[in-house]
């Protein structure tokens, strides 16, 4: 496969399933939600990834979210499935259903149950299957701070090789990896930079967008430092970082999905609740969002 078939440049919410008060899939509100992000100039949208809520969906859940998703999503923007499992088996048949579906390309999340034997090799022969029967192009995905699995920046280079694997979206925040990936991996393997906290240095390291929670609430912010980045402007583009760092931190590190469902609601959008057994927001973890909302200039 031609890797250059797929950019990935731009800015990419990972977006957040919508759940109703009976805690179902509330796929009228995802389809409103995609609608309202569909004004902006995103390259395309991450449905069920981690902040989708992912491994708390059923596969027949997953399904109906990326066939709604896909027909909310213009044909011109691009739908990366969250297609990532334990097993090697469960991860090709999910993809062969999210290509079904309409995916654009799968994300396919680290295998991490069993995280003392998830070695290079075995992380290699993982993705490797995958990638060799995928009908749709593969991206890995390490997200330590959930996983404490990480993929090195060799057994990355290794990965890059393979004609239907290309990218990543690291999130580990790991700046020195991200260089070495960059370096090592060749200019057709795109990285994305999985943080808005560290949107910035990603693209300035070699990166070629972000995924970004952040996007979900803000997206032309995160738009504009992309595009203040591309055009040079690096002093305009350092000061939208560091306004991006403390919100980024409440919607992601502080009060996790809840919290950015939330913000989503604050803002307008649906948010709804979050799926047990993560809890919804106190009302003084909702007060102090919104004063980080209020100072951000958001609210």
């Amino acid at each position: 496969m031609d890797k250059s078939v797929i950019s990935l440049s731009g800015v990419f919410p990972p977006v957040t399933t919508p759940f109703d008060a009976k805690g179902d899939v509330a796929i009228q509100s995802l389809i409103e939600n995609l609608e309202r992000w569909n004004q902006y100039d995103l390259a395309g949208y991450i449905v069920l990834g981690s902040n989708g809520e992912a491994g708390f969906l059923s596969e027949e859940e997953k399904l109906r979210v990326w066939e709604a998703a896909r027909q909310a999503i213009p044909p011109d923007r691009l739908m990366i499935a969250g297609a990532g499992c334990e097993s090697t088996r469960q991860t090709i048949a999910l993809t062969h259903q999210a290509a079904q579906a309409g995916a654009d390309a799968v994300l396919l999340v680290t295998p991490h149950y069993y995280d003392p034997q998830m070695t290079s090799g075995a992380l290699i022969q993982h993705y490797e299957s995958v990638a060799d029967v995928a009908p749709i192009p593969v991206l890995l995905y390490t997200v330590p701070k959930f996983t404490h699995v990480d993929v090195d920046a060799t057994a990355v280079a290794h990965l890059a090789r393979h004609p239907n694997i290309i990218g990543i979206k690291d999130t580990g925040g790991n700046m020195a990896k991200v260089a070495d990936i960059v370096r090592l991996a060749g200019p057709d393997f795109q990285v994305l930079a999985g943080s808005a906290s560290f949107f910035l240095v990603g693209l300035t390291l070699g990166a070629v967008g972000g995924v970004l929670a952040l996007s979900n609430v803000a997206p032309q912010k995160c738009l504009n430092l992309y595009r203040l980045f591309k055009a040079g402007k690096m002093e305009e583009a350092g000061e939208l970082q560091r306004w991006m760092i403390p919100v980024n931190a409440a919607i992601t590190a502080r009060f996790g999905i809840a919290g950015l469902k939330a913000a989503l609601e604050m803002l307008g959008y649906y948010g709804g609740p979050v799926r047990s057994p993560l809890l919804a927001l106190t009302e003084e973890e909702r007060h102090a969002l919104r004063e980080v909302l209020v100072e951000g200039g958001l609210l």
